[in-house]
């Protein structure tokens, strides 16, 4: 059975590593993989932490690259790798540009997809942007589908999916995660170096995402801002900023000069892991953050209008904040100021699954293709 993997961001690649790996191992397959490079820096990065070599590179990034560029040069930098390794299946994962494109390709040579992280909805086609859509059309590419949840079970058989082609595996995010904390680490970045992780609370930042760019970003940069200033002697906020010029600038107008805020560049993912493991909740619009922190114990507030991971909401992880300053505001300050709050988060039970999610992808996969079966 031959499986080509594909990805080009560094989330795809955390999330998609550890099912490499396991494809790999297996005597029964030959593990293919591609990647885009649709982020190239960031991408590199996991690629050397799980020690994973790409049998082909597209390295597609050019600077201020459109969502169209992406898409033609995905498209045509696909076609002849396709060509030539003839894969039973290929994977993709999630929501990225390069996820729903390289399942258009497969289609256009009537190759076999199988989507890791399928049946996440909003069922708002502009938000997240692009993803919800990537995700919703590469849904309907797809030939196999894993779902990490039930409730992403039952969006894919409300689009009139098959169920005999879903597979329950939980997410493969956790296996990542469980893989990288357990390994020993200290911070090599000089300003988590002087942070008593042991005596303040530190709250870790993450913000990106194009459609809270503007008055939403300055919303939830002012809310983190007050709270900064508010617990001055309690809590430090750490955000590694991404690397996007305009988050940079919003980043800098709202946070930067307040003692207790810590503006610094991105982190790999080994430190992001033990950043994550060492704070005391997390404030955050990723998606595989609502996922990730859980299973360190670790409280989340999603400063989003919406998530397509309402199972971290109901499972009581989670809490959607929204993009307004004041709820935002109320929301971290409760956290930090009721022990009784915090705990119910804190204890509550990840809904993401358990570690073993590629074990259970790699056994349907050649439950699937193994005998020379087609979907």
């Amino acid at each position: 059975m031959k499986v080509m993997s594909v990805f080009g961001t560094r989330p795809e690649a955390i999330k998609m590593a550890p099912l490499v790996r396991a494809l790999q191992d297996d005597p029964d397959v030959e593990s293919v993989l591609c990647v885009t490079a649709q982020h190239r820096q960031m991408l590199d990065q996991v690629l050397d932490l799980f020690e994973l070599t790409p049998d082909y590179d597209l390295n597609i990034m050019q600077p201020n690259q459109t969502i169209s560029m992406i898409t033609a040069n995905v498209l045509t930098g696909m076609e002849p790798v396709l060509q030539k390794e003839k894969p039973d299946v290929v994977l993709v994962h999630g929501d990225t540009s390069t996820t729903f494109v390289t399942a258009l390709a497969c289609f256009y040579q009537q190759i076999a997809v199988g989507h890791v992280e399928a049946g996440l909805r909003t069922y708002d086609k502009y938000s997240p942007f692009p993803e919800e859509m990537n995700r919703v059309l590469t849904g309907h590419i797809a030939d196999i589908h894993f779902a990490p949840t039930e409730r992403n079970r039952q969006n894919l058989l409300a689009e009139s999916i098959a169920d005999s082609k879903i597979a329950i595996t939980g997410n493969t995010v956790i296996d990542a995660l469980l893989q990288v904390a357990g390994k020993p680490y200290e911070f090599e970045d000089e300003t988590l170096k002087t942070i008593d992780f042991e005596h303040k609370k530190v709250i870790t930042v993450t913000c990106h995402r194009r459609e809270n760019l503007g008055e939403y970003m300055a919303h939830i940069f002012s809310a983190i801002a007050e709270i900064a200033r508010e617990f001055k002697d309690e809590v430090e906020v750490v955000y590694p900023v991404h690397l996007n010029p305009k988050v940079r600038a919003e980043a800098d107008e709202f946070l930067k000069g307040i003692d207790n805020v810590h503006l610094i560049e991105p982190l790999t993912y080994q430190p992001f892991v033990n950043l994550m493991a060492k704070s005391y909740f997390i404030l955050t619009d990723s998606g595989g953050m609502q996922e990730e922190a859980p299973a360190l114990g670790k409280p989340v507030l999603v400063v989003r209008r919406e998530t397509e991971r309402p199972e971290a909401i109901e499972a009581g992880t989670a809490k959607l904040a929204g993009v307004e300053k004041q709820t935002i505001y109320a929301m971290a300050k409760e956290l930090l100021t009721d022990r009784n709050a915090y705990d119910a988060m804190a204890h509550a039970v990840n809904p993401y699954g358990d570690g073993h999610a590629c074990e259970r992808i790699v056994a349907a996969l050649k439950s699937r293709f193994g005998a020379g079966e087609t979907c």
